[in-house]
């Protein structure tokens, strides 16, 4: 899967989000948009990420920045994760993988030594003009919000 690099146009996306709405990206032009992809809601290592997330919205609202975060599971397992963890911005489902393929956070990766196949926790941070600010890639989940926002130099 070919990943994003800075200055590449980031693919446009609707998608059915947590609270039965749906988000889509070119209607969040004008503002930056962290979107990050993870691969379960209510695992370990997500439940820390979103939270992260979450503790930090305040600060990334407050430098200009929107969050969604993309996983494959669907609304109603998102709408749980939501509801159970306090999270306030929208949880988007893309069970059938198209975002994440098309945002290379889906393919090939390491999970124990062992090379599968699935989701690639990755953060794209996208301009208010649409392109791609940011790409990180096989980020981690514990601490990735707090690198983030100091690459981001948001307090």
């Amino acid at each position: 899967m070919p990943r994003l690099t800075a200055g590449d146009t980031a693919p446009d996306f609707t998608l059915p989000t947590a609270d039965g709405r749906s988000v889509t990206l070119s209607e969040l032009r004008g503002q930056h948009v962290v979107v990050y992809f993870y691969p379960a809601a209510m695992t370990p290592g997500c439940t820390t990420q979103a939270c992260d997330f979450r503790d930090s919205l305040s600060a990334l609202q407050g430098a200009g920045y929107a969050v969604v975060g993309i996983s494959p599971d669907p609304v109603d397992k998102l709408a749980q994760f939501a509801e159970q963890d306090g999270l306030t911005f929208p949880l988007a489902s893309d069970t059938e993988r198209s975002v994440l393929e098309a945002w290379g956070a889906f393919g090939e990766k390491k999970l124990y030594g062992k090379t599968v196949t699935g989701v690639i926790r990755s953060t794209v941070v996208v301009d208010p003009d649409g392109k791609v600010e940011l790409a990180q890639y096989n980020v981690k989940a514990t601490g990735h919000v707090a690198k983030l926002r100091r690459d981001l130099e948001i307090d």
